[in-house]
Parts: C-alpha cells; structure tokens; sequence
C-alpha cells in the first residue's frame, strides 16, 4: 500500500534557492526554487524489498550518497513549487514501485497457421503460372 503525503513529508527535506526566469525584481529578493531530497533509506513506510526495488529502478536519479533529487521552480510562488515536487515525487514513487506483469508465452492458433500456408499455396501458383511453359 502506498504511503499517505504525510508520511511521505515527513521523512523529505526540503533546500530553497533564489530561481532564475520570470518574475522582474522579485526573483532578486525571493527564494522561490525548490528542491525536495528524499532518502530511500529514510523511508520507513516501505519494505526492504520495496526500497531495493526503488533503488534499481531509480539508479539513474539517485547521487552518489543514494538521495533522491527533485527540483521545482516553475512558479513564481516558493509554496506552489513544493507541492510541485512533492507531487512529482509521489509520481515517481509509484512508478518505481509499479511491478511488470511476467509475459506468458502464447501459441500460435492452429488456424492462423492453416491460412499462412494456404497463403503460400496461392502465390505459389500465381507465380508457377507466369513461368515460360518447358517442353520436357
């Protein structure tokens, strides 16, 4: 089962920064840019199976200290770009935990095989019938 967005506050951190983009003067004086870090470890509410699970599909975003960055500076409001990233962070939570069902290897019908070959059959003989007749 998931865990709550409570849960899930309380074991992130949150880092702000002044950002670039829009907003004039204001983006000189307010620290509007978010990131969210999130340790895996840290994260009570999921099994150790759940955690190794996250860490092999989430290798390619995880630092050398194995931390989860996720940076939000869309808005102009330092509010709304923390629940950006908690949001994302949900997102990328239940996608790394989301397990692929195992492909079951099916057979080809019997039937299809049957019309392949009658396939074959008929452009075999469309083909025999453009050859030069041989007196043989």
């Amino acid at each position: 089962m998931f865990p709550d967005q409570s849960d899930i506050l309380k074991v992130v951190s949150f880092k702000t920064s002044r950002s670039g983009g829009k907003g004039g003067q204001n983006v000189n004086k307010v620290s509007s840019k978010v990131e969210l870090i999130f340790n895996i470890d840290d994260a009570y509410f999921f099994t150790e199976e759940e955690k190794t699970r996250l860490k092999a599909k989430l290798a390619s975003r995880l630092d050398t200290e194995g931390l989860l960055h996720i940076v939000s500076q869309e808005d102009r409001s330092q509010l709304l770009n923390k629940q950006r990233t908690v949001m994302k962070l949900i997102a990328i939570l239940k996608a790394g935990l989301e397990v692929q069902k195992t492909r079951k290897p099916s057979k080809v019908p019997k039937a299809v095989k049957e019309k392949r070959l009658a396939n074959k059959a008929v452009t075999a003989q469309k083909k025999e019938g453009r050859r030069k007749p041989s007196f043989d």
